[in-house]
């Protein structure tokens, strides 16, 4: 690095002290160490998973002219190996992270692959539920035992395989309530992950992966009374949106803040959605009883996520003024309301919506000119622009109109981009 070599020079110039300049060498050569680290992590993963793949390769293509002994010999002898070099993990390289997580992965995937052979060698019935709940009960004491962050998101991503194929891609559909069992008992490691290594990349994988696990199969306990589970997911990406601008997260960057990331998406796509009549026309014909929605998977999950998000913008907001609430933070709340109102006046509901859309666009436009913020400030026009491509395909306005409108919306995006690119180098 240049700034390596002109060490020697600030010195003898005495910009830096001696001191200075050897915390710096230590400072890079750590850096470059760490780099060194992440990089042979990662192609020690990949190594394990092509080993494994390749193994399998062969063993399939011989597989017909073995008998049924040799085949269950193949069958057991990946899981044998990859005991054996987790094993030696543990013991001789357990400060080594390359070993630890290429070795989890072996063994991760080899037990996946003896439990499909065993059940095709023996005939076991069976479907791939009850097979992808059985890989991951047997893998999940890795994440622990291996103190495995590559097994923990594999886990996690198993387990979410597991629910979309019980709970939405099977017939008959049942509810994978197991789903939310696994998926706790892997917290305690994302949590020791967020004490220990807070800037490490596997939790930020980890803060990725999880909120989308659970909003990928939020929808698999639906049981019919499915208009219900918009309210449910509102409250799920307003949870995700406090969460977000939270302590933890806030000083974040953008890209690795997922919460508040999947928590402004989330309510915004849903709320574009929403803005078209079709949901309001279906949800007017609809006949609810509130003695027997209670009582439905649907209920108890807007209920739940509703409470915790409102708990939390409780105690986040108690202290700060109305006025500095952003309208995205309270929309679980609002929907809830608009909700109830298109039950018996589906028109007004689709415009409280628009109007909703459009202020958020408007105030996130705002915060982006007063931060001098490009990327919020976009965000904002985007927000605008893909509300009128909605309206564009849902009203009677004459092309001269819809023209009009987007040339209107081109230059409202040249001019807020252009001021603020005037305003940031007038200030420099």
């Amino acid at each position: 690095m240049s700034l390596i070599n002109d060490i020697p020079e600030l010195v003898k110039a005495n910009v830096i002290s001696e001191e200075t300049a050897e915390k710096i060498r230590l400072y890079y050569q750590e850096k470059k160490v760490d780099s060194q680290t992440k990089l042979f992590v990662i192609f020690a993963v990949l190594g394990a998973i092509l080993v494994g793949l390749g193994i399998i390769l062969i063993l399939a293509h011989n597989w017909d002219e073995l008998s049924r002994k040799t085949k269950t010999f193949f069958a057991f002898l990946p899981l044998v190996v990859g005991q054996v070099l987790c094993g030696y993990s543990l013991l001789k390289k357990r400060d080594d992270i390359a070993w630890k997580e290429s070795t989890t992965v072996f063994l991760f995937f080899a037990v996946g692959a003896s439990i499909s052979l065993v059940g095709q060698i023996y005939n076991i019935e069976g479907n791939l539920s009850r097979f992808l709940l059985a890989w991951m009960l047997l893998c999940f004491p890795l994440i622990y035992v291996m103190n495995s962050s590559i097994g923990s998101l594999l886990y996690i991503a198993g387990i979410t395989y597991y629910a979309c194929e019980t709970g939405l891609w099977s017939y008959p559909k049942t509810e994978p309530y197991f789903y939310w069992i696994l998926l706790l008992i892997s917290f305690p490691h994302y949590y020791q992950l967020y004490k220990n290594k807070p800037q490490s990349n596997f939790i930020i994988f980890h803060h990725w992966l999880i909120p989308l696990s659970v909003m990928i199969c939020l929808g698999t306990i639906t049981k019919g009374k499915e208009e219900l589970m918009f309210v449910a997911y509102f409250g799920l990406f307003g949870l995700y949106y406090l969460i977000g601008n939270s302590t933890v997260f806030k000083n974040q960057e953008s890209r690795n803040n997922s919460y508040l990331n999947l928590g402004s998406l989330g309510t915004i796509i849903l709320l574009l959605m929403l803005s078209f009549d079709w949901f309001w026309n279906k949800l007017k014909d609809k006949n609810f009883q509130l003695n027997e929605l209670i009582f439905t998977p649907e209920f108890v999950a807007l209920a739940v996520l509703t409470f915790a998000a409102g708990i939390v913008f409780y105690f986040q907001k108690r202290n700060q003024k109305m006025l500095e609430i952003k309208p995205i933070e309270v929309v679980f709340v609002l929907f809830i309301i608009i909700f109830i109102i298109g039950l018996e006046y589906p028109h007004l509901s689709i415009i409280l919506i628009n109007l909703v859309v459009l202020t958020i666009g408007i105030l996130t436009i705002i915060q982006g000119a007063k931060l001098d913020h490009l990327g919020i400030l976009n965000y904002g026009l985007l927000i605008i622009t893909t509300l009128v491509i909605c309206r564009f395909f849902d009203t009677d306005l004459s092309f001269i109109a819809r023209g009009f409108l987007f040339i209107s919306v081109g230059v409202g995006f040249f001019l807020t981009n252009y001021y603020l690119l005037k305003k940031r180098k007038k200030n420099e």
